[in-house]
């Protein structure tokens, strides 16, 4: 059981008010402050990858934006989560994030992206929970210490009910609305 909706509201304004220190970013997850150090150039280089062969390779129109605060309700009694996936990738016909306020809600997203990195367990876990009960359709993880990238679909009841893996260097297929190979082989 979580905390009561005083202490909830607590929280979730401390955490608003959070003066987060230069070079790290701050997110509320599953009632949890995860305070992160700026990414590495190899973490920079698998989500530009991906974000060019989404570009190139997919027949939708996609907006991606990097580092864009989330909005997502959580279960259990937690505030809101606020996550701040690698990457978030939306339709344009749909939304612009001109405009967009530094939170935004997940609606529109047809999929989020995340590059492991100091705390891995939280990209795999709480964050895949995260999106998963925004109704996000689709989470890219790639997991730099398992050499592994993984594609969770079907969110419902919280979590993901499938997922595709595929090694480094091995092709991933993404379906429709993408429907083509990610190629992970310059991930290695």
């Amino acid at each position: 059981m979580g905390p009561d909706p005083y202490t909830q509201k607590l929280l979730l304004d401390w955490f608003l008010a959070l003066d987060t220190p230069e070079g790290f970013r701050a997110e509320l997850i599953e009632g949890e402050f995860v305070l992160t150090s700026l990414p590495d150039g190899h973490h920079e280089h698998c989500i530009s990858r991906i974000v060019s062969q989404l570009h190139r390779r997919s027949d939708l129109d996609l907006l991606f934006s990097g580092n864009k605060g989330l909005r997502l309700s959580n279960a259990g009694g937690l505030p809101e989560d606020h996550a701040i996936p690698d990457g978030t990738i939306v339709a344009q016909a749909h939304r612009s994030f001109r405009g967009a306020p530094p939170w935004m809600s997940c609606e529109e997203v047809i999929m989020v992206l995340e590059v492991t990195f100091t705390r891995p367990e939280v990209d795999r876990t709480a964050k895949r929970r995260c999106y998963a009960r925004g109704g996000i359709p689709f989470y890219l993880l790639v997991d730099r210490d398992a050499s592994s990238t993984t594609l969770f679909t079907e969110p419902e009841s919280g979590d993901y009910l499938r997922s595709r893996t595929a090694a480094f260097g091995a092709s991933l297929t993404l379906p429709n609305p993408f429907a083509f190979d990610l190629d992970t082989t310059d991930f290695l």
